[in-house]
């Protein structure tokens, strides 16, 4: 208990107040991952409420099966207001967990803020790499757009109004869709792939980094290490299919993150500006991986966020 107390003067007498720092500045006092680990075990950064309840004004569907494969139901959430009436805007969160864990729950926080906002939200479960190896993830996820989009009716979706979100993984897995179905293609119901804006939030563009290839997670993720299957890895790069039609992206990512280096959503940002794709890069300095735990960075990418849909969107 002395130690903690001596560790919490500590970062007060250096300036970590939680109501001092702009989060789209370095936290003040927080030079490395380390005094952010322990900033957060003190409750220096306040952190971000992830355990909601669904509110009384949200209607939500549970657990709807939309695959069923190899004897196994993949699931989906809905969330939207009780008074909706009219279509909406939809935007599907993808969960993070290096492609290997987590659960389409753990993003249950954007799902209701984006539903008290008049979108309709969308979760959904997609095989872990434990379970299929790549690109089993990628046609699940695949897969539920489709089932979402030929499902619109009943949930009031406006299917021109598409949004795919994630992080880390998740994120990953958004752009990896968005990029590979932009064009104007459709599925077997005749139904458009393309979404019209992407949510990246500390997402992988790139598996061919010197970090991606050492990656024992994405290892797993494929069965094979680069060296055995350079071509895979390649192919399952987000930024490999950037082109002039890829849907306008939004990306946020912290200088501080080990895992996924925020080069990663520099160099997207600057090749989907060469394409002449409107592009949103937030790069937020003195910040680590899963940085939205923090209640001032959550709220700081849905203020940005919110911007960019309104924009793209136009709920």
């Amino acid at each position: 208990m002395r130690i903690v107390l001596v560790l919490w003067m500590t970062l007060l007498l250096i300036g970590c107040k939680p109501d001092d720092y702009d989060p789209s500045l370095p936290p003040k006092g927080f030079a490395n991952n380390i005094s952010l680990k322990v900033a957060y075990t003190l409750g220096a950064i306040e952190p971000t409420l992830t355990k909601v309840e669904v509110p009384e004004s949200i209607m939500e569907h549970k657990d709807l099966v939309y695959k069923t494969i190899n004897n196994t139901s993949l699931k989906l959430d809905i969330y939207h207001l009780k008074a909706l009436k009219k279509e909406a805007p939809l935007i599907i969160f993808i969960h993070g967990g290096a492609w290997e864990k987590g659960k389409k729950s753990n993003v249950l926080h954007y799902l209701i803020s984006y539903a008290q906002k008049g979108y309709v939200t969308a979760s959904l479960q997609y095989r872990l790499s434990g379970v299929a190896k790549y690109p089993a993830q990628l046609l699940d996820v695949r897969d539920a757009v489709s089932w979402l989009k030929s499902h619109a009716k009943d949930y009031n979706i406006n299917i021109q109004k598409v949004a795919i979100a994630g992080g880390s993984a998740g994120a990953h897995l958004a752009m990896q869709y968005a990029y590979t179905h932009s064009s104007n293609a459709q599925d077997s119901n005749g139904i458009a792939t393309k979404v019209q804006a992407v949510i990246n939030i500390y997402g992988p563009s790139d598996l061919t980094t010197e970090v991606a290839k050492k990656e024992k997670r994405v290892h797993r993720l494929f069965g094979k290490t680069y060296e055995e299957a350079p071509e895979m890895y390649r192919n399952a790069s987000p930024i490999t299919y950037v082109n002039k039609n890829s849907p306008p992206t939004i990306s946020f990512h912290g200088t501080l993150d080990e895992l996924v280096p925020y080069g990663q959503s520099k160099k997207l940002h600057e090749t989907l500006n060469a394409y002449g794709v409107p592009s949103y890069y937030h790069e937020l300095k003195g910040w680590p991986h899963a940085m939205d735990l923090s209640a001032k960075v959550f709220s700081y990418i849905q203020y940005h966020t919110d911007i960019f849909l309104e924009k793209h969107l136009k709920l």
